[in-house]
């Protein structure tokens, strides 16, 4: 077996299947993960390096086709909650680490994240969750305005009391990554298959005993639900709440800007939620979570939210309230009520596990995601206590253990 931190160690030659499974379903599998997204191929990955034999991965599309396909990449360890600060170390570790284990280029850009604030009482909060960090070991600090401006000169420092920073924060490539997981994944041993969907999970006795698609129908005792926005929907399969709920999140492109914009730190303002940063072709990304948007799984891109970015931007970054957004796409966040992920193993049926409900940042934690199912699969103690992250929260008294993050977007 190999250790949370290194590969595991040579052994016989894998069985590789191919990403498009050829011929009929596996009649059987050790562990069927619901759902070829980032969280799913980490989860697939960690599962196979471990020695895990047969770990088949089900997506309905194409990896990466659903919310891992449309997402702006932000990898962080700013969070408020003790919880999301260590799941943002662990996995800034690994995609750091991510081109030799578990073996590709995502195009890690440590270009800093930096949250625009414009009150004394969110600096102050943001003061607290700065100590909090500090003492986990996160490079992070509160900034004054014209230090914010040095790092992002797009920035009015007269409409901000301060900003915080991390330098070690960032952006990668979510496509990248998601194939590179299965690819080492197939490599040792699991199968990919796609265009398959699942249609139930059979629980008999309380556990899991197979799970039907519209391939045909896999022996299994282990389902991990990895399915994102729609998780919901397979909870209801295997009779396990899933409180998660799709919302639809929109980012626009300027395309390559003359002159070529400065690089700047992933900016956020904390109070509009505006946020933006640069990308490769030479331009740069923008976005806005739209407080009029209503739950659902559209997912047609649409110009609308420009407007209140637009009034956020003549606020905090005027030079950017009138550019041009030449194209654009929409994706869906995976709600949960306290914007919290669920982790963990059903109580209500043996052999169901779930890595869902990320509200935004499953990409970002998704490497730590992979190793805490792989060792709860595996009776492990993960490197952190997840319960708190149980679904179980949700339900009667268990709602006091609800925890906020403050740390949104």
């Amino acid at each position: 077996m190999s250790s949370e931190s290194e590969p595991a160690e040579a052994s016989p030659a894998p069985r590789i299947s191919q990403t498009s499974a050829p011929g009929p379903l596996p009649r059987s599998a050790e562990v069927v993960i619901v759902g070829g997204g980032v969280v799913g191929a980490s989860i697939a990955f960690h599962l196979a390096e471990a020695g895990v034999s047969d770990v088949l991965v089900l997506e309905r599309d194409e990896p990466a086709s659903g919310s891992s396909g449309k997402p702006i990449g932000g990898i962080r360890a700013q969070f408020s909650d003790p919880l999301n600060i260590r799941l943002g170390q662990r996995s800034l570790e690994a995609w750091r680490a991510f081109a030799a284990r578990p073996g590709a280029d995502v195009g890690v850009d440590s270009v800093g994240y930096l949250f625009l604030l414009g009150s004394e009482a969110d600096a102050a909060a943001f003061q607290q969750a700065v100590d909090v960090q500090n003492g986990l070991g996160v490079d992070s600090r509160i900034i004054t305005p014209a230090e914010a401006h040095a790092l992002c000169p797009y920035l009015d420092p007269r409409s901000v009391v301060a900003a915080a920073y991390s330098p070690d924060d960032g952006y990668a490539l979510p496509k990248e990554a998601v194939n590179g997981y299965l690819r080492a994944a197939r490599r040792l041993g699991a199968t990919v298959r796609t265009h398959c969907s699942v249609l139930g999970v059979d629980a008999e006795g309380g556990e899991v005993r197979a799970v039907r698609t519209t391939d045909g129908t896999v022996q299994t005792r282990a389902v991990v639900c990895a399915a994102g926005a729609w998780s919901a929907a397979v909870g209801a399969m295997a009779g396990v709440d899933l409180p998660v709920t799709p919302l639809r999140r929109q980012i626009a492109l300027t395309g390559p800007l003359s002159p070529a914009p400065p690089r700047v730190p992933f900016t956020l303002d904390f109070d509009s939620t505006l946020y933006f940063h640069g990308d490769r072709a030479g331009g740069l990304v923008l976005g806005l979570s739209d407080p009029r948007q209503e739950p659902g799984f559209e997912r047609e891109f649409s110009r609308e939210w420009l407007e209140p970015f637009r009034a956020a931007a003549r606020r905090r970054v005027p030079a950017l309230a009138d550019i041009e957004a030449k194209s654009g796409w929409a994706g869906l966040y995976e709600m949960t009520p306290d914007c919290n992920a669920l982790i963990g193993r059903a109580h209500e049926v043996g052999g169901f596990l779930y890595a869902t409900g990320f509200s935004g940042h499953g990409f970002l934690q998704a490497p730590a995601v992979g190793e805490i199912v792989r060792d709860l699969y595996l009776g492990r103690t993960p490197f952190i206590d997840v319960g708190p992250l149980s679904a179980a929260r949700f339900q009667g008294a268990a709602e006091a253990a609800v925890r906020p993050e403050a740390h949104i977007i």
